[in-house]
């Protein structure tokens, strides 16, 4: 799915009604209808609407919705804002819903009481819509501070009144809405990705209203969300007369005294990306915990009795991870430098290797070109510099990303993989119950092994992060987000490849 910018979504829906074609007030009808049958699905035709209206589109919107659920014998009393000259969908919808005659109507403005709101009562909050260009202040303010104190149900139409579509760094958000809902159109607005902005959008959902596909298809985009059929597609199939030597060989350089286990799932992670052979490379005393916890997995052995030094010949690897559990120690900075000076296969670098990688910024540029590195937000702001916000550490992200030739795949919620080219991709699978130690070792050994099979760089992040995060999915449905961990997740990989019938 793209993700457009507010002002593209505008030029698609201007299209969307010169070429469908379609009066712009039945696509707001449209619109209002989906959204419409999405509430009287959730809640009970008993529980009271209250309906807040701007004098824009959004406010169009929301007096739309007001009519159709007054038609399914919803109580609804709506109040329209009274700050600004109504747009011309907004004074049609505000006269169709006048001429109905089934909801209470009233127009509020400053000098106003603001309505009491029962617990019982859903919010229907239509005040601005993402045309918003600067921080709401004055009257829309404070109707929206006056909602934010309802305990119950806040739904928002198309972007939470106050919230920004992208950059929200400098808004102030005492002057958003806290939905619990947020229904958006066609479109996810850029700023739902960013964990700033949770407690304001709530959980969104997006709607099909049939903007037309030719402008959709044509609008160019830097932001995508990673999809089902797209990995379907990059994953390799296995041929009938295929042999071990076929799927390659993966390098996972690994593990440290008190650390073995990070070894263990990422060795395992990549035998089960499928690759031929895998070989995990642990310090001596790791040799009997690796050839009985993993048989399947090759060994080699480090110089070192207790942690990384060196790594082996690097002749036979088709692809290279590195840093789970690993330490930090100088012999093994080291070692790190001495793979990036020798190392002529993709990479992926993780964990404790970025923490190495962070201190010597001058070993950027021995990152072979399209290197895969997956920090999670406190290991990238060693590599870059600290971050006020989610948001302007994206933004490092991709420049860091263009600027060194890299793939940085920031782990989170909607964990994003930002290309050196700057295209962008969120990942939508996944589930909190893999916010567990663990985890992240998996994605490494995934995507190495992914990388082995001789998947490119770029497609082999993608489908690592997609599949992670599905395995993670089904490993919740069956162990619960508070009680799975991380080798559930390599447990649940072979069903997540069956859904993509791999």
């Amino acid at each position: 799915m793209k993700i457009f910018r507010a002002a593209q979504v505008q030029e698609i829906d201007a299209f969307t009604i010169t070429n469908e074609p379609v009066a712009s007030e039945d696509l707001m009808e449209r619109a209002a209808l989906r959204l419409s049958g999405w509430y009287v699905r959730h809640y009970h035709i008993d529980q009271k609407v209250i309906i807040f209206a701007g004098p824009g589109n959004n406010g169009g919107d929301a007096l739309t919705m007001a009519r159709l659920l007054a038609e399914r014998q919803y109580r609804v009393d709506c109040y329209l804002l009274d700050f600004g000259n109504l747009s011309r969908n907004c004074a049609l919808n505000k006269q169709r819903l006048m001429n109905q005659g089934l909801v209470r109507l009233s127009e509020i403005g400053e000098s106003d009481p603001l309505p009491a709101i029962d617990k019982a009562d859903v919010v229907l909050d239509g005040i601005f819509g993402s045309g918003l260009s600067r921080t709401a202040s004055g009257f829309p303010a404070k109707v929206i501070q006056h909602i934010n104190l309802h305990p119950g149900v806040v739904v928002s139409i198309d972007i939470p009144s106050g919230l920004l579509g992208e950059d929200n760094a400098d808004n102030d958000y005492t002057s958003v809405i806290r939905a619990t809902y947020t229904l958006t159109f066609q479109f996810p607005f850029l700023s739902f990705f960013f964990s700033e902005n949770d407690p304001y959008v709530g959980r969104w959902r997006v709607h099909d209203i049939r903007l037309h596909p030719q402008a959709i298809e044509e609008s160019p985009v830097v932001y995508q969300t990673i999809e089902k059929e797209q990995i379907r597609v990059l994953l390799p199939h296995r041929n009938r007369f295929a042999h071990k030597g076929t799927f390659g060989h993966g390098l996972i350089i690994s593990g440290s005294y008190g650390m073995m286990g990070a070894a263990l799932l990422a060795g395992e992670a990549c035998l089960r990306a499928g690759v031929g052979l895998a070989t995990v490379h642990v310090p001596r005393f790791g040799y009997n915990i690796m050839q009985t916890a993993l048989p399947e997995a090759l060994v080699s052995l480090d110089q070192s009795d207790i942690l990384f030094s060196e790594p082996p010949d690097l002749a036979s690897y088709t692809a290279i991870g590195i840093g789970p559990g690993l330490g930090c120690k100088p012999n093994s900075s080291k070692g790190l430098l001495m793979l990036l000076e020798r190392a002529k296969v993709p990479l992926v670098i993780d964990a404790d290797a970025l923490n190495i990688l962070s201190q010597h910024p001058e070993w950027f540029d021995l990152l072979p070109t399209g290197t895969i590195l997956t920090p999670h937000p406190k290991e990238f702001d060693r590599l870059a510099g600290e971050c006020s916000s989610a948001y302007e550490r994206h933004l490092k992200q991709r420049s860091f990303a263009e600027k060194h030739g890299v793939i940085v795949v920031l782990k989170g919620a909607f964990t994003g993989i930002a290309s050196p080219d700057g295209s962008y991709w969120f990942n939508t699978t996944g589930n909190p119950g893999m916010a567990t130690g663990g985890s992240g070792d998996v994605l490494t050994g995934l995507i190495t092994g992914l990388l082995a099979r001789g998947m490119k760089q770029l497609d082999a992040a993608l489908a690592g992060v997609y599949l992670h995060g599905l395995a993670g999915d089904l490993a919740m449905e069956a162990f619960s987000q508070e009680a799975m961990i991380a080798g559930d997740i390599n447990r649940k990989l072979g069903a997540a490849f069956k859904q993509l019938n791999i």
